[in-house]
């Protein structure tokens, strides 16, 4: 008899804390929405739980993302259930829309998807019992978690600015030498492509949870798997926004750039690249750009979804990539980040998936060392941006491949222990399975 079945077998032993981590977990998220809407009122910026309000009965913030939160919801219904549910929203949208735009207001739509992604929450708890309230209620929560997470992320971009009145610019611009200065070349390349080119770029960057959803909805159509995207976009976006408060930077567009408003060392970007600075300084800014750019989010979510679409479809996979491809390309041809944001960024994302990928794995040494270096390293590439930024800027032929090799020790070290078994198998079943039924049986003996 296994271990396992040891403990199935000796009812009494083992205690189920679901309620008790969930009751928790609502109480956490209660306490710092609240915490945070105290604090916008009392400095005079829109909070989470304000901007929630306008969903429900004013313009939402955001078109997309309730429908996002919907989408997500969906998963825990029945075929019947999401049609119920999805017609329901669009009719709503639509009446209060038209109405808005009767009155003067702007086209848009979200109104719909919140009030009736409510609903199903509050019916399932009335009135559903069993695997069937079970599943709903999680995926109500998933949704629910994802529109607060960007309200919470939204008043976090204004607490940013207070807590950062000098950023630190200079020395990120001074770090990116090391890199050859990408976001210069970049913006360069983008202003070749034409509006065109822009506006598909302008798209994916900013429907990247969007992206993220479908990639979920194809990972959770058959049920719910132990590890799937929404952990991992959520808990970046948890961690993350922590390192805008040590590193505050507003990205080389606004500090070298026209966007500075007055504010900007001088308008360089993205045409020539400044003459080295050896002596930065924290740069004193406004008070209306947020200081979020190191480490690179967009980078880190992009990365995730990525990662997360190597087991889909071969359209999943080629989604995964083109929206990688084009994030990266935006968040540099933009001119929101520098290069060394981007290498943090992706640190950061893999830390976080070795933490929680193939959670039936346990924590063993293989998920320690990852995660451990994983920190070490982000840790060490944050400090080297503030304090070693003279040297890496002075020397960049060295610099500039030590980066790098961090980047790569990270990126051999996560599919080496995740991927290289699964790809191995693939190689030498050649086409008698696809990667799902590859990676299925793979973990089945660990399961």
């Amino acid at each position: 008899m296994s271990i396992d079945e040891v403990a199935v077998a000796r009812p009494g032993r083992s205690v189920d804390r679901s309620p008790t981590l969930v009751a928790g977990g609502v109480l956490g998220v209660v306490a710092a929405l609240v915490t945070v809407q105290l604090l916008a009122s009392a400095q005079g910026f829109q909070g989470p739980l304000e901007s929630l309000v306008r969903d429900y009965v004013l313009t939402p913030k955001s078109a997309s993302v309730p429908w996002a939160g919907l989408a997500l919801a969906m998963v825990g219904l029945t075929s019947r259930q999401r049609i119920v549910a999805l017609s329901a929203a669009a009719g709503i949208d639509v009446s209060v829309a038209a109405v808005r735009y009767a009155a003067g207001g702007p086209l848009t739509v979200g109104n719909g998807a919140t009030w009736v992604l409510t609903a199903v929450g509050v019916y399932a708890a009335v009135r559903w019992t069993g695997e069937q309230r079970r599943s709903a209620l999680k995926g109500v929560a998933l949704g629910a978690l994802l529109i607060l997470a960007t309200k919470f992320g939204d008043a976090w971009l204004q607490i940013t600015i207070m807590a950062g009145p000098m950023v630190l610019d200079e020395y990120a611009q001074l770090a990116d030498h090391a890199l050859g200065n990408p976001s210069w070349h970049m913006g360069q390349l983008v202003d070749a492509l034409g509006s065109v080119g822009y506006g598909v770029l302008h798209w994916v960057y900013i429907e990247l949870p969007v992206a993220a959803i479908a990639v979920a909805i194809y990972q959770l159509r058959h049920g719910w798997p132990t590890h799937y995207l929404v952990r991992t976009f959520l808990m970046i976006g948890l961690v993350g926004p922590i390192f805008y408060l040590l590193f505050p930077v507003v990205g080389p567009i606004f500090a070298f750039g026209t966007d500075g408003e007055g504010f900007q060392a001088g308008n360089y970007w993205p045409n020539l690249v400044p003459t080295p600075d050896f002596t930065p300084a924290p740069m004193a800014f406004d008070e209306v750009t947020p200081r979020n750019c190191m480490p690179s989010l967009h980078t880190a979510w992009a990365l995730a979804l990525f990662i997360h679409s190597r087991g889909g479809t071969w359209w999943l996979r080629l989604g995964g990539t083109f929206w990688l491809v084009c994030t990266l390309t935006a968040t540099l041809g933009f001119g929101y980040h520098y290069g060394v944001d981007l290498v943090a960024g992706a640190v950061l994302c893999l830390t976080i998936e070795s933490a929680l990928r193939d959670p039936e794995r346990g924590w063993g040494w293989f998920r320690i060392r990852l995660v451990g270096g994983g920190t070490i390293a982000l840790v060490v590439l944050l400090l080297s941006y503030r304090y070693l930024a003279v040297p890496m800027g002075r020397f960049p032929e060295v610099s500039g491949p030590i980066v790098i090799g961090v980047l790569a020790a990270v990126i051999l070290g996560f599919y080496a222990t995740f991927f290289a078994r699964e790809d191995s198998a693939l190689h030498r079943w050649g086409t008698v399975g696809s990667r799902p039924a590859v990676t299925a049986a793979l973990e089945a003996p660990a399961r």
